[in-house]
């Protein structure tokens, strides 16, 4: 049996491939049309500082030389750095009088275009223009701040989620993933404080997320943890190792699971007698042994229970022992939570933990 194809048709992978190809050499030509466009920025600049010096400075030249920095890709931008450097130097031999003004103005030029030309070295590892660079990061942050959003609930639940960066940007060492699964009936969420804090630790802290939210969603809440460890295990990073604490959690009876790995434990509330239970989960740091085991705490949210899971900055302070890190974190848990969850994870992140350190809250409460 043979099958025959129409390569006039689109939908074709002859078509797919030709769109393709026009695409990328209409990409090339637009990247083309901006160097060219800068470079006529330029000349046009050098004929109006040598016909009116008094209006266009030699300095003007700067502006093109940083637009360049922007668009252009680094392929490109060191060749129009020579250009701009060439044309420059033409500016300062067209003067009539040279002095130590505009000799200064000249070496300034000189010194931004070392600076741009660095740059341009440094993105040639990226291999694309400042802004998109920057674009491109940007998404992944997003996706980050995203995956750690909380999916919503059935009535009756109520779950909220906090966290605050050492370093005062979206980028940290922890973060959490959260989703639904079993048509709605199964919440699973976990909390990860990677190895580092701030922006030293948001580019791992990136990688496992995408990893650990496909994980999630597609393994056994038991087998969770095995495979988490298994992955950092494989990356072989100097400092590959994170810990963790993962809730399972049964949308229609209240039952659940917590594991964790060398993560602070769960805590949780019964609204029936107002005290803190911290709920015995233990197991090995993520990315340390190659085969590790992670005990199970079992048990159930009545209504008006809460479990709070929480990364090390929320109980850790320097020279004070996470025994009353912990303490201290429950007794302002039950002054900030009483009466209302709403807010709760800003109010005890803001409250509590060390502000030289990332932090994460996830309160979840049964109505």
């Amino acid at each position: 049996m043979s099958a025959v194809f129409d390569h006039s048709e689109p939908g074709t992978a002859s078509a797919t491939v030709e769109r393709l190809r026009l695409a990328w050499r209409r990409g090339r030509i637009g990247q083309f049309r901006t160097a060219a466009l800068l470079c006529l920025l330029a000349l046009a600049l050098v004929v109006g500082v040598a016909l009116v010096p008094e209006v266009f400075p030699i300095t003007s030249l700067m502006v093109p030389l940083l637009l360049g920095s922007l668009v252009l890709n680094p392929r490109q931008l060191p060749w129009f750095v020579g250009w701009i450097v060439v044309m420059a130097a033409i500016t300062l031999a067209l003067q009539e009088e040279r002095t130590g003004r505009l000799v200064a103005a000249g070496v300034i030029e000189l010194l931004m275009a070392a600076i741009v030309l660095a740059t341009a070295f440094r993105r040639g590892r990226l291999g694309v223009a400042g802004n998109t660079g920057e674009s491109m990061f940007v998404d992944l942050r997003d996706r980050l701040l995203n995956q750690g959003g909380i999916p919503d609930l059935p009535a009756g639940w109520h779950v909220e989620a906090a966290l605050h960066s050492a370093s005062g940007t979206p980028f940290a060492g922890d973060f959490l993933v959260a989703t639904i699964l079993d048509d709605d009936t199964r919440l699973e969420v976990v909390v990860v404080d990677v190895s580092g804090k701030g922006d030293a630790a948001g580019t791992r802290a990136l990688l496992l997320s995408g990893a650990f939210g496909g994980m999630l969603g597609a393994l056994a809440p038991e087998d969770f943890l095995g495979a988490a460890n298994d992955y950092l295990m494989r990356q072989g990073w100097d400092e590959g190792f994170a810990t963790a604490v993962h809730l399972s959690l049964d949308l229609r009876s209240g039952a659940f699971q917590v594991r964790s790995a060398g993560h602070p434990p769960a805590v949780q509330r019964h609204a029936g007698s107002g005290r803190w239970a911290v709920l015995p989960s233990a197991g090995p740091v993520l990315g340390l042994l190659d085969r590790a085991d992670f005990e199970v705490a079992c048990g159930a949210l009545d209504h008006g229970d809460a479990v709070l899971l929480y990364t090390d900055g929320m109980v850790e302070r320097p020279r004070r022992d996470i025994e009353m890190g912990l303490d201290r974190m429950l007794g302002q848990a039950e002054t900030l939570l009483h009466g209302s969850f709403v807010g709760s994870a800003d109010r005890l992140v803001e409250a509590l933990g060390s502000r030289d350190d990332d932090r994460a809250m996830v309160v979840v409460h049964r109505r």
